[in-house]
């Protein structure tokens, strides 16, 4: 498999979630058990190599992504929440995206001073979502050595953006819409 196979297992819907908006559908890609295989493994080797003490993912397409990538790194798995879904106490970052402004949250003690952590999420947009989760890491005292996605939409320029606020933190894509 290489990653244009992949991106064919990748559907736009047109119009959704708002008017001229191509929502990248990565469904069926997770339900052909080839092309899922293919994006864990690529996901895994590279976080291997960048050390983490722990995999963080992002609600809720990243924990599809990095759930299997801690499992095979023998790692821990951390989440990141949209607000008021943590029942204990959390930080807080406001976490803009391209249709409105949430909130990412994480338990307070779900992350250890100094650990080596690598976020995984489903696409890399206008960044501004990876942006808010590395602060929420930094924020805990955590050391984000990588982002990893498989979708980037080179378009909305994230890959930039993150660069800018982290320069620090590796970031990897599988599929890249220009």
């Amino acid at each position: 498999m290489t990653p244009e196979q992949l991106k064919q297992r990748i559907l736009e819907v047109k119009d959704f979630p708002k008017p001229g908006v191509g929502f990248k559908d990565i469904m069926p890609l997770v339900l052909d058990p080839e092309s899922y295989h293919y994006t864990i493994d690529r996901l895994s080797a590279w976080a291997r190599n960048l050390k983490p003490d722990v995999i963080v993912g992002i609600e809720s397409r990243g924990y599809l992504f990095a759930a299997p990538v801690a499992r095979d790194l023998r790692l821990g798995l951390s989440v990141i929440r949209k607000k008021g879904k943590l029942p204990r106490k959390t930080v807080c970052v406001q976490a803009p995206n391209e249709y409105a402004v949430e909130f990412f949250e994480k338990h307070a003690d779900a992350l250890a001073a100094g650990q080596r952590v690598v976020v995984i999420d489903d696409v890399i947009a206008t960044g501004s979502s990876s942006i808010s989760a590395l602060r929420l890491v930094k924020m805990l005292k955590a050391k984000p050595v990588g982002f990893g996605a498989v979708i980037e939409l080179a378009f909305l320029g994230g890959i930039p953006a993150i660069r800018k606020a982290h320069p620090d933190v590796d970031l990897f894509h599988l599929v890249r819409y220009e």
